[in-house]
């Protein structure tokens, strides 16, 4: 029975090290027990478990003779093991140590062995294979729960920050609500107020004529030498008078406390507004800071491009070479110096261009051309923004690129004899927006290297926009050569490129300039947004609304464009003493820029999570009246709306080169 029970469990008792249940293929043949002979030709065999020891040998139909030696364990086994993946097979000799007879008849063999013989690296990684493949299963099993748990984490982390970015859009949106139902309560109450005055004037003006009347009444009455019947009519009717002097006081009283419980009412409500005013400040500049997270979180790791419409499928991959400037302008500001470099490093080492001309859009993945049409506004544009970052990162790594985007315009410059700039190569439109963006390219480029031929650059294209964009009364900025079309930008930047100071000094008037744009270009429409919520926004149009069958629409990027040209206006009459414009134009600028945080919609990409950010328009898919369409979808991020309404809250003029503030 002793016997039994060992052969039941082979070795256990004996056994050194730790087994591994893996199968490998084995060929094996008994040799004599003095090694120098064979005893058999080769079998086929499989490991049934192995350690770094011996391995226990799986063998099917073992013949009889040949079972015989092994339970005689008089012979040896010179082995060869098949690994996959691994050229060479394993070589070992071995002896037997124990001989399971499964079937009774030797079908079915169960052989303990141990080394004598085996190369210690092969045998290392025999074992290494082994646990590999023994842990395979556990440990990819392992991994998978533990990036699902990540997963999971992360997106619980994801939906915490959606729920919290857009809660704090909804608290600003309804702090608005709350001040603007305050402040419509202040009309009110004021209306009431001057209503009561009125009132209480006439009172008094009525009392002091009944007294008048009164007083002659008396007076004719201690005169009149008549009989008695008349002077008591006389003493009646002055005592009638008197009675309605009296109730006419009373009704007087009665009015001005009505007028003091009103100012105390106007109290409280302009204490409770002012609270409000606070806590809109606050969360104002929370959700712009959001927003500029939102312009962060959008760039692209590997190539560095900000795809600049988030929620219009047509164009979602698209990152155009306008909206990279603002991005590297914005990170700038926010001294993301890492951020800017990214963009700049695409456009300086990576992009295609066209005989050195950088193409109007590229993909944000792949970073072809989305785009194969070059203008010069876009190329400016990125001169623009690499003078505003080598003027705050005192790095002038991207002078080289900046000298190139400006050698192609000053290019296209020479083809015209009056030294405007073309819309591009190969193009005979002149558009005025793309000669200021141009204009202030250059003023920086002079500053910042002191080289004379980028100021008389700069002083050729003022001369072209005096005699083709201004100088009309009736239409004070043309849109371009030959073009009376009104463009607000072309406003907008009129002040903030060429400055108030300037146009002053040329003759021009920058206060008509403002003027005209808000009177023909200013509209207020009802914007639903995303969760179906309506609002009033009060911003500018693209065009005026008189001018296009769509109604009226306001663009964010250009109302935006519009607080910063009130706020440089409102500086300029500031310095001159003019306080009451000073204060008509700060007014102005908050007044609209106040509208523009009603627009704030709740990111809804992955990447956004729910961070605010600026649609392009107040509606999608229309006409802006100057040759394209605004982005589809009312939830549609756009980097130049949301970059422009971060400069003009924090009164930043990427036209100006900036200076430490």
């Amino acid at each position: 029975m002793t016997g039994q029970k060992r052969e039941t469990n082979p070795g256990h008792k004996y056994r050194k090290y730790i087994r591994l249940a893996t199968v490998f293929p084995v060929q094996f043949r008994l040799v004599s027990p003095d090694g120098e002979f064979y005893l058999s030709d080769s079998i086929q065999g499989f490991t049934n478990n192995i350690s770094s020891g011996g391995l226990c040998l799986s063998v099917n139909i073992l013949k009889p003779e040949l079972l015989k030696l092994f339970e005689a364990k008089t012979v040896k086994l010179d082995l060869e093991i098949e690994l996959p993946f691994y050229k060479e097979p394993l070589f070992a000799r071995a002896c037997v140590a124990w001989i399971k007879n499964l079937s009774g008849n030797g079908n079915k063999c169960l052989i303990g062995l141990n080394y004598e013989q085996i190369n210690w690296k092969q045998n290392r990684r025999f074992i290494l294979y082994a646990w590999t493949r023994k842990l395979f299963v556990p440990v990819v099993f392992l991994i998978i729960c533990l990036l699902a748990a990540l997963f999971a984490i992360n997106w619980c982390i994801n939906l915490k920050l959606v729920k919290g970015n857009k809660a704090l859009v909804e608290r600003l949106l309804k702090v608005k609500e709350e001040a603007g139902t305050l402040q419509q309560k202040i009309k009110e109450i004021g209306r009431e107020k001057e209503n009561l005055l009125i009132e209480i004037k006439n009172l008094e003006q009525r009392i002091q004529s009944i007294r008048k009347e009164k007083l002659e009444a008396e007076k004719e009455n201690l005169q009149a030498k008549k009989e008695n019947l008349q002077i008591q009519i006389l003493a009646k009717k002055s005592e009638e008078l008197g009675a309605a002097i009296n109730q006419l006081t009373k009704d007087k009283e009665f009015l001005k406390e009505q007028l003091i419980s009103l100012r105390q009412k106007e109290e409280v409500v302009t204490k409770e507004l002012s609270g409000l005013d606070t806590r809109r400040i606050n969360l104002e500049k929370a959700n712009f800071d959001k927003m500029y997270q939102w312009l962060k979180v959008h760039q692209n790791p590997r190539t560095g491009l900000v795809m600049s419409f988030e929620g219009d499928g047509d164009i979602a991959n698209w990152a155009f070479a306008y909206d990279q400037a603002l991005a590297v302008i914005a990170y700038t500001e926010f001294s993301d110096f890492q951020c800017a470099r990214k963009i700049l490093d695409f456009f300086d080492k990576k992009a295609k261009r066209q005989k050195g001309r950088f193409f109007n859009a590229y993909y944000v993945i792949d970073t072809e051309p989305a785009e194969y049409i070059v203008h010069s506004g876009p190329n400016i544009w990125l001169g623009i923004a690499i003078m505003q970052y080598t003027q705050k990162a005192q790095d002038h790594k991207y002078l080289a690129l900046a000298q190139n985007i400006a050698r192609g315009i000053i290019e296209l410059q020479n083809q015209d004899i009056d030294g405007g700039i073309p819309g591009g190569p190969g193009v005979t439109w002149y558009s005025t927006e793309h000669n200021l963006d141009a204009y202030a390219f250059f003023n920086m480029f002079y500053k910042i290297t002191g080289r004379q031929e980028y100021q008389n650059v700069a002083n050729k294209i003022l001369n072209w926009l005096i005699k083709y964009a201004y100088g009309r009364q009736d239409i004070p900025v043309k849109r371009g050569k030959g073009d009376s079309t009104i463009a607000t930008d072309t406003y907008a930047w009129s002040i903030a490129s060429i400055g108030p100071e300037k146009l002053e000094e040329l003759g021009m008037s920058p206060e008509s300039i403002l003027d005209f744009a808000e009177k023909n270009c200013s509209v207020e429409v009802s914007y639903i947004r995303p969760e179906g919520r309506v609002v009033k926004i009060k911003g500018f149009d693209f065009a005026p609304q008189r001018h296009i069958a769509r109604g009226g629409v306001v663009s964010s990027e250009w109302t935006a464009q519009m607080v910063i040209a009130f706020k440089k206006m409102g500086s300029f009459y500031d310095k001159k003493g003019e306080k009451d414009k000073a204060a008509s134009c700060f007014l102005k600028a908050d007044e609209y820029l106040s509208a523009l945080s009603n627009m704030i919609i709740p990111s809804l990409s992955p990447t956004g999570q729910g961070q605010g950010c600026l649609p392009y328009a107040t509606l999608d898919n229309v006409d802006t009246g100057h040759g394209w369409l605004t982005p589809k979808g009312r939830s549609t991020g756009s980097v130049a709306g949301t970059a422009y309404t971060i400069f003009a809250y924090y009164n930043y003029n990427p036209l100006e080169l900036a200076v430490d503030r």
